[in-house]
This record gives structure tokens, C-alpha cells and sequence, in this order.
């Protein structure tokens, strides 16, 4: 879910800017560049698990000792030579869906692409090993992907709705938030994941921000990343609201566009945050931490659906009371 959940509520801001500058409520030219992310985003996922598994063995972080998933290099199943192939494969793959982005977004959306692989590889290789692996997830797994997916699926109704700079940049800034809100949640999957890991980490001297922090910093930086996604989520729904009404047509009053249920949808996700961190706290430590990691999972799937319904309501809401 880590790569799909920004896609998603990158195009739904997609869509939240086109409704308000067009008026359309759905084309192929916003929805094909979506695809297009989508694609690029599962690719990707795949190709930094290929990388995290070939230099994990290589520099001896994985064992027998590994209490999470089991790798294929560590467990013998593929040999170092084919998963490099394998990494070659995906890599290649993934650039072969990115690079139609350009279409929309312009040539420049090859270095974004291009640094979205480095990043890939700096993450597993050096990053992760000093503490700063969660920026990078939160900046390719949050602000990246979101802003990006928004960028190429509404530029083109900005030149549509009379090149109007100062709606961009409100929408732009929206997108960054919203990138900023995902990021925070997807993080607790490598939260948990060092969380877990956190014992055989330190052994191996690769000092992960969990092994920096400890483990009581930790168990409340999983739950401090949940309020910061709904934050984000909050802050986000009050103004877009605004941003529609104020670059668009719709005549609606800031103070009568319904029910603000955009203060209401984001925090359905608290209950299953603490349900979650409250399993977590009490493991502590073993192979049963791996069921949370699935249920992470399963949380970060229901903050994004939360995320882009309120992202759809709010527009909606606007338009209808207008």
C-alpha cells in the first residue's frame, strides 16, 4: 500500500483541481497520467525490495537470525547474480512506464524519474544504515508521489482555465501537504519494521532511527506520525475548500458550503492507529510484530480511502451549496 496511497490522493487533488477550474468531472487526459504513476509506483516498490534484499545480504544484515519476512538471497532461493539481473529488469521496467509522464508533465519529468531510482538505491546502500531512512520515505513515498501525481494530472486545465499562477500555487502547496500527511503514515511501515528488527539492527551496526531513539521514542513517534497524517488530512480539507471557491467560478459563501465533513472523515483513522499501536506496544518484540506490519498495511489503505473521500466530499460540497 506504501506506493499506491499517494497515487491515489495525488489524483484525487488531481481531480479536485480539475473539477474547480473546468467544471469536468471526469477525462482520459486526467485519468491516463494516473495510470501512468500507478505503474511507476508498483514497479518502483518492487525494484527497492529487489535492492533492499541483494545489499541487505551483501553487507550481512540479513540472517538466520531475521525474525521479519524471509529474503530470497539470505534463504538461497536466488543467487546475488540473479537478483541484480532481477533489479536490472525492474529498473528498466519501471522507467519504460514513467516516461510517458513526460507527455504531461513535461522533460523534466526524467529527472524526477531519475531520482526517484537513486533514491531507491541510496535508501538501501547508506540511509538506512545512519538514521535517515524515514525522510526518505516520507519524501518518495509521500511528497514525491503525491505532488507529482497532482502535477501531471492537472496541468493541463491551469492553461485550460486561462494560466491563473496564484491558483496553482495555492493547489501546489495543497499537494505538498497532502504528500507531507501520506508520508507520515506510510512511515509506521518502516517504523514497525525497525521496530521489530530493532536488536538484530544494532548487532549488525546498522543504526536505524529505532535503534538511535529506543524503543519507548519509538512506539510514540508510531503514534505521532498517525496525528501528523491527520493533521495534514484536516489542514488540507479546510483549504481546498477555500482554494476552489476562490479560483474558480463558484459563487459559493466560505461560511455557507454545508456540513465541514472534512473535519470529520480524516479522524475515522485514529481508532484504528491506536488499536494497532496499542497490539504493537504490548508484542514488544518477536515474530508476532509481523502481524502488524500487516495491519500498518491495512491502516495506511483506509487513511488514504479516508483521505481521497474527503478530498471528493469537500469538492463535491463546494459545488453543490455554491
Amino acid at each position: 500500500m506504501g506506493a499506491v496511497a499517494p497515487v491515489f490522493v495525488g489524483g484525487a487533488l488531481g481531480w479536485a483541481t480539475m473539477k474547480g477550474l473546468t467544471h469536468v468531472s471526469f477525462c482520459w487526459s486526467w485519468a491516463l497520467p494516473i495510470l501512468f504513476c500507478l505503474l511507476f509506483a508498483l514497479v518502483m516498490q518492487i525494484d527497492a525490495n529487489f535492492i533492499n534484499d541483494y545489499f541487505d545480504f551483501k553487507k550481512g544484515a540479513d540472517s538466520a537470525e531475521r525474525i521479519g519476512p524471509k529474503r530470497t538471497c539470505s534463504q538461497g532461493w536466488i543467487t546475488p547474480k540473479a537478483m541484480k539481473t532481477g533489479i536490472f529488469i525492474t529498473t528498466t521496467i519501471g522507467v519504460l512506464c514513467g516516461l510517458p509522464l513526460v507527455l504531461w508533465g513535461g522533460w523534466w519529468m526524467v529527472l524526477v524519474g531519475v531520482i526517484c531510482v537513486l533514491g531507491a538505491f541510496v535508501y538501501t546502500t547508506k540511509l538506512s544504515y545512519i538514521g535517515l531512512g524515514d525522510i526518505l520515505v516520507i519524501l518518495f513515498f509521500g511528497i514525491v508521489p503525491v505532488f507529482f501525481t497532482w502535477y501531471v494530472s492537472a496541468k493541463q486545465f491551469f492553461a485550460i482555465a486561462g494560466e491563473k499562477p496564484f491558483a496553482f500555487v495555492l493547489f501546489a502547496i495543497l499537494a505538498i501537504v497532502s504528500g507531507f500527511s501520506v508520508g507520515f503514515v506510510v512511515d509506521n511501515l518502516l517504523v514497525i519494521n525497525n521496530y521489530r528488527d530493532r536488536e538484530l539492527d544494532k548487532k549488525n551496526n546498522k543504526n536505524t532511527l529505532v535503534v538511535r531513539i529506543g524503543e519507548k521514542a519509538t512506539e510514540w513517534l508510531y503514534l505521532i506520525n498517525g496525528f501528523m497524517a491527520v493533521a495534514g488530512a484536516l489542514s488540507v480539507g479546510k483549504w481546498l475548500r477555500r482554494a476552489i471557491i476562490n479560483t474558480s467560478e463558484v459563487s459559493a459563501d466560505l461560511n455557507h458550503t454545508g456540513f465541514p465533513l472534512y473535519l470529520v472523515i480524516p479522524l475515522i483513522y485514529l481508532p484504528f492507529l491506536f488499536s494497532t499501536h496499542r497490539k504493537m506496544v504490548k508484542i514488544k518484540r518477536g515474530k508476532q510484530l509481523n502481524a502488524i506490519l500487516g495491519e500498518t498495511s491495512v491502516n495506511i489503505l483506509i487513511f488514504s480511502v479516508l483521505f481521497l473521500t474527503s478530498i471528493i466530499v469537500t469538492t463535491l460540497g463546494v459545488w453543490y451549496n455554491g
